[in-house]
C-alpha cells in the first residue's frame, strides 16, 4: 500500500537507486558475509559477541553497496557497450556520476562511524585500507588484467578486521583465511568475467577471464584447489574436527560441480557456477558454526 501511495518518479528513482546498490541482487553481500562470519567465529571460538556480529553484517552490506556505486562510476561509458550492463541506471543516465559517489562516500561514512563507535584501534587503523582497496578496484580492469586480484583483496580485508575487532591481533590464522578468500574470489569472479569476456574484448575491458584465455577452467580449478588445501590447513592449525572437514568438502564438491556447469564456457553455465559460490561459502561456515558449537 505505502510504495502505490508514492509519487510514479519518486517510486522510480528509488528503484534505480536499488538497482545501482544491487539491493535487489544480493549474491556479493552473501560472498562477501561467509568469510566474514569465517573470521568472528574463529577469532571468537564460535562465541562472537553480538555487538561484532551486528557491526560486520551491516558493514558487509553497506561496503558491497559502496563498492556497487563506485564501480557503476567507474564504468558507466563502458557498460552501454556490454549487453548485461547497458540499461543501469547510471549508464543510462537515470542516476548522475556525482550522486553515485555521494552514496560512496556516504555509505562508507556510515560504515566508518560504526567501526569508531564499537570495535577497537586495531580495526579503526585496518578499516582505511579497506576503503582504499573498494575504491580503487573498478578502475583497475583499465590497467591490469587483474582486476579480480584486486576484487579478491577488498573482499577479503573484512577478514583482518572482524578478525581485529573480535580479538584485539591478527595471527597466522587470519591470513590464511584470508589468502583462501583471495584466491576463491578469483576464481568465482573469472567465473563471473567470462560471462561478459566478448563484449569486454570489444570495449577494451581487462579480466583475469581474458588474461587465461583457454586456459580459463584449469586455472580456476587450480585456485579452487588450493582454496580448499588452506582451508584444511587452517582446520589443522585450528584443531577443528569432523563437521569443519565435512563442510569443506562440501565446498570442494560445489567446485567440481561449478566446472561441470562451465564445461562449455557458455554465459548461463558461467554465470550459474558464480552464483553457486555462495552455497560454498555457507558450508564452510555452517561446517564451522557446528564443529566449534560441538567442541
Amino acid at each position: 500500500m505505502i510504495p502505490n501511495a508514492m509519487p510514479e518518479h519518486l517510486q522510480s528513482r528509488l528503484t534505480d537507486y536499488a538497482r545501482l546498490l544491487r539491493i535487489d541482487r544480493p549474491i556479493g553481500s552473501l560472498l562477501l558475509l561467509w568469510p566474514t562470519y569465517w573470521a568472528l567465529w574463529l577469532a571468537g571460538n564460535g562465541s562472537p559477541s553480538i555487538g561484532n556480529v551486528i557491526v560486520f553484517t551491516l558493514g558487509v552490506f553497506f561496503m558491497r553497496a559502496a563498492g556497487c556505486a563506485i564501480n557503476d562510476f567507474a564504468d558507466r561509458d563502458w557498460d552501454k557497450h556490454v549487453k548485461r550492463t547497458r540499461d543501469r541506471p547510471l549508464t543510462a543516465g537515470r542516476i548522475q556520476p556525482w550522486e553515485a559517489v555521494a552514496l560512496f562516500a556516504g555509505l562508507c561514512l556510515i560504515s566508518f562511524l560504526m567501526v569508531v563507535l564499537f570495535t577497537n584501534t586495531l580495526t579503526l587503523y585496518l578499516s582505511f585500507g579497506g576503503v582504499i582497496l573498494a575504491f580503487i578496484y573498478p578502475f583497475m580492469k583499465r590497467y591490469t588484467h587483474l582486476p579480480q586480484l584486486f576484487l579478491g583483496a577488498a573482499f577479503s580485508w573484512a577478514i583482518p578486521m572482524a578478525w581485529a575487532a573480535e580479538a584485539n591481533e591478527l595471527s597466522q590464522l587470519t591470513w590464511l583465511l584470508f589468502t583462501a578468500n583471495v584466491l576463491w574470489t578469483v576464481a568465482y569472479d573469472t567465473l563471473y568475467a567470462m560471462v561478459d569476456r566478448d563484449d569486454d574484448l570489444k570495449v577494451g575491458i581487462k579480466s583475469t577471464a581474458i588474461l587465461f584465455g583457454d586456459a580459463d577452467k584449469a586455472i580456476i580449478g587450480i585456485l579452487q584447489s588450493l582454496v580448499v588445501l588452506i582451508l584444511v590447513m587452517v582446520g589443522h592449525q585450528a584443531e577443528l574436527g569432523t563437521f569443519y572437514y565435512l563442510g569443506v568438502a562440501v565446498m570442494a564438491g560445489l567446485f567440481g560441480y561449478h566446472q561441470y556447469l562451465a564445461k562449455d564456457r557458455a554465459r548461463e553455465g558461467c554465470f550459474k557456477a558464480f552464483l553457486n559460490n555462495n552455497w560454498a561459502g555457507f558450508a564452510v561456515f555452517a561446517g564451522l558454526v557446528i564443529d566449534l558449537f560441538l567442541s
